[in-house]
């Protein structure tokens, strides 16, 4: 049983499905969510809430906080002075593997926006074609272990392949130095496509990899939280509305990325019945396998300690 403060009850508005219900904390409770990335319409549903005062009705002063490469959630989280945080489900694991306590609450993209892509014109549309090639490889995170699980599946031999760390800036793959670039269905995808280059992606859900991407979490002893879900619900229900809330919390965003980016991502964050943020103890235990087995992970843990879904209706 995951270790609850009864004392400091939060009423967080996690922004995924209505339950009807809202515990409110004290008033103007101070909480932070530090994001996974740059703001942008990635986290809509953490926008909506806070614009259409979801947060302050549940009696809580919201301080959403962008991350990124300087500020890791995880690790913002883990030192204390940050309540919530969202990260790639795979983290979570490997951060209890390390004895750091972290819990997932809920799958907000429960479809990996994460994809390998060409330019169509180079004529590259699957693994097999990767062979002689120059492919970006973004070393270290998520994004190396799903391309490498991948090339397994396709059972493509990686000596044959020449791989290039890479970073965020796609000029590479435009210029043509490289010819598959690791990068995501509701952004890098949409920014090719918008300088005028068609792509062709491969999907690793077609390989049947399929992890969970951005994750809310909190630590075992900020579990006492209960949640009313409601921010991206709205958002999936509005998108445009969420894009425009979106462009709030970038001063370099625009409407027409940031409406694109929404509308891929509808299908990613339910992709079947089941509600918003839902999670399945099999997926963590077969993600859990894919970190073991790629050396990503080195211990393993009980993964029904990773992730709860209580406050998911």
């Amino acid at each position: 049983m995951l270790h609850r403060i009864v004392a400091s009850v939060f009423a967080f508005v996690l922004a995924l499905a209505l339950t009807g219900v809202v515990t409110t904390a004290s008033a103007d409770e101070p909480v932070t969510v530090r994001l996974k990335w740059f703001n942008q319409a990635q986290f809509a549903g953490f926008y909506v809430a806070k614009e259409k005062g979801y947060y302050t009705s549940a009696g809580l002063d919201v301080d959403i906080q962008a991350g990124g490469p300087d500020f890791p959630a995880v690790q913002m989280v883990a030192g204390g002075n940050e309540q919530f945080g969202v990260t790639g489900a795979d983290q979570i694991l490997i951060a209890r593997s390390k004895g750091v306590p972290v819990v997932a609450l809920a799958a907000i993209f429960r479809r990996n926006p994460f994809v390998l892509f060409s330019l169509a014109k180079s004529g590259i549309k699957a693994p097999t074609d990767y062979v002689g090639k120059n492919i970006g490889v973004k070393i270290g995170g998520n994004e190396e272990l799903i391309y490498r699980a991948v090339i397994a599946k396709a059972a493509v031999d990686k000596s044959k392949l020449n791989e290039v760390p890479v970073k965020f800036d796609i000029s590479p793959l435009l210029a043509g130095t490289i010819d598959v670039w690791p990068g995501y269905l509701i952004n890098e995808v949409l920014a090719a496509r918008e300088k005028g280059f068609e792509v062709n992606v491969v999907s690793p859900t077609d390989y049947g990899i399929d992890l969970y991407a951005d994750t809310l979490f909190t630590t075992e002893k900020m579990l006492a939280v209960t949640a009313t879900l409601k921010g991206w619900a709205d958002a999936v229900a509005a998108p445009d509305q969420a894009a425009q809330f979106t462009l709030k919390y970038g001063a370099k965003l625009t409407y027409d990325h940031e409406f694109a980016m929404m509308k891929a991502s509808l299908p990613l964050l339910q992709p079947d019945a089941k509600p918003l943020g839902w999670m399945d103890a099999a997926n963590w235990g077969a993600m859990q396998k894919l970190l073991v087995d790629a050396g990503f992970q080195k211990t393993p843990v009980d993964v029904s300690k990773a992730f709860t879904v209580e406050f998911i209706k």
